[in-house]
């Protein structure tokens, strides 16, 4: 992960644009480089992953052009090759650097073209001014703000913002902002034609697309590493890629020193793919030192996002601090496009859908938010195959009737694809669903609601939560969570849209914990 900043004016000193670009060194602690442009500034923080000399380093400048951009453009080496056969001559092995050339012979319609995950601030050196957008489903993270003149900025991190602007907003996905307008190029959500396939060429097309997804993430000139739950997401991503591997690939699991559900899983993929496989073991003392960081370092109050993370930042920390890995391969972003535990209670299949597709459109503040920060504030990348463009919009125009769960079992269709082939024990491949955060170890939300129960009392709970008028705290957990983020985010709530939360509209999903725990239909998912 890098970080990059922009200022469409210079309304401030280079000295507090350095100190409020520091925010986010962790991000990109290899090299800085601040550049004034214009009457713009460009900042960006460099974590090597490809293209490792200093020759990629960023800003990018081509004509009178120059752009920073957080990001991985998995197409670039066939683009390259096209610009080098128009007379285009690199100076680095940095995919970025096919940005400016590509801008100029596109304009803003380079954006729809990018098999990328990216975030970018481009200075069009013609207009004078910031162009800046974001890849569809907002795996990169982007936010924005105006200054006390109205001009607009940017960066990777709310952070990076908080003391220049009144407000500070998430860039939306999918969008790019140019001429002093958000304007839409991929909703990668919309409702499209429902393809024909059937059961089995749909599961067919799903098992090319999701191999497809991680050998183009494969693709790095730093070391890679792997987060292994057990579960059957990232057991996937890491047995498609270990067949791909000369060498066992390294894999990383965590747990309570207690309870931990997903160390043993992950050790029995582990041993059937024989990978590298690590174990970091936490503890309750561990958990509740570690919460204040978290908060902070996620910019978020939402209990599901807060509950995940705790796991994800330690087992991140571990990695980092006993290894060289920089690129982190994870299993995010299937449950949104294939169903959770609730969306078994979906009454319909325009409903499933329609879940679905707001699922989809949330998720960079949710489960990519956790996985972003996690990763980027222990110096590694992460890299998502399940969020492939291609592979997302084609699992989204499979016919809901066919993802919805009348195999007695969630998400069958991505199961039943990689029946054959031997890439998992069939006890994993067809294991129950378990949310991260309980899977780590049900002891550890436990102890993070013990504490905040012991924090506050009744009376003390109903007077504080009601200080909130936007998604107001309903537990004392979520109280906890809101005041620390206040501590550092004061008045910004309104970054995060909502509570994740089920469906509450849906029988049997009126709940009020975000856990599957509180399910009827978990079952044998937690054990």
């Amino acid at each position: 992960m890098c970080s990059i900043m922009g200022l469409s004016k210079k309304n401030i000193t280079m000295e507090a644009f350095r100190n409020n670009l520091a925010e986010t060194t962790s991000r990109g602690p290899d090299m800085e480089r601040v550049m004034e442009i214009g009457d713009s500034v460009l900042g960006f923080q460099r974590l090597s992953i490809m293209g490792l000399t200093e020759a990629g380093m960023q800003p990018f400048l081509f004509r009178g052009n120059a752009v920073v951009c957080n990001g991985e453009l998995y197409g670039f080496r066939k683009d390259k090759d096209e610009l080098i056969a128009d007379g285009y001559t690199f100076e680095s092995d940095s995919d970025c650097e096919i940005i400016l050339p590509l801008y100029e012979k596109y304009g803003l319609e380079m954006f729809e073209k990018l098999d990328a995950e990216f975030a970018m601030i481009i200075y069009d050196g013609e207009k004078k001014s910031l162009v800046a957008a974001r890849d569809p489903i907002g795996i990169r993270p982007l936010f924005y703000g105006y200054d006390a003149a109205g001009d607009i900025m940017f960066a990777s991190e709310a952070k990076n913002l908080v003391k220049l602007t009144d407000k500070v907003m998430p860039f939306p996905p999918g969008h790019y902002y140019a001429d002093g307008q958000f304007v839409c190029y991929n909703d990668i959500a919309a409702r499209q034609e429902y393809s024909p396939d059937d059961l089995e060429t749909a599961c067919s097309k799903i098992k090319k697309l999701l191999v497809a997804g991680v050998e183009k993430r494969l693709d790095a000139d730093a070391p890679v590493g792997f987060l292994l739950s057990g579960g059957l997401d990232s057991s996937l991503v890491c047995a498609i890629a270990q067949k791909m591997m000369d060498n066992p690939i390294k894999t990383y699991a965590i747990g309570m020193n207690e309870d931990a559900i997903d160390l043993k899983y992950a050790k029995e993929v582990a041993d059937y793919i024989k990978s590298e496989h690590h174990e970091i073991i936490i503890n309750k003392d561990i958990v509740l030192s570690s919460l204040e960081t978290v908060v902070k370092l996620l910019g978020t109050y939402d209990i599901t996002t807060i509950r995940a993370s705790m796991g994800m930042y330690l087992i991140c920390k571990g990695i980092r601090e006993q290894s060289d890995i920089r690129v982190l391969l994870t299993g995010e972003i299937s449950d949104e496009i294939f169903g959770y535990k609730y969306t078994d209670f979906a009454p319909d299949a325009e409903e499933f859908q329609k879940e679905a597709e707001k699922r989809l459109r949330e998720l960079y503040m949710y489960d990519v938010l956790r996985a972003d920060r996690c990763i980027s504030v222990n110096s590694m990348e992460a890299r998502v195959p399940f969020g492939d463009l291609a592979f997302v919009k084609y699992v989204m125009s499979i016919n809901p009737e066919l993802k919805m769960n009348r195999y007695n079992k969630g998400k069958y269709l991505l199961r039943h694809a990689f029946e054959d082939g031997d890439y998992l024990p069939y006890s994993i491949l067809f294991r129950e669903k378990a949310a991260f955060s309980d899977a780590v170890g049900h002891s550890m939300v436990d102890y993070i609601k013990e504490y905040a129960e012991g924090l506050y009392t009744d009376g003390e709970f109903e007077e504080k939560r009601r200080a909130y008028t936007f998604a107001a705290p309903f537990t004392k957990e979520s109280l906890l969570y809101r005041e620390l983020f206040e501590k550092y985010y004061p008045g910004q709530a309104e970054m995060i849209a909502d509570f994740w939360m089920p469906n509450k509209n849906w029988e049997n999903c009126d709940v009020n914990d975000p856990s599957a725990r509180v399910l009827k239909n978990y079952g044998q998912s937690g054990v």
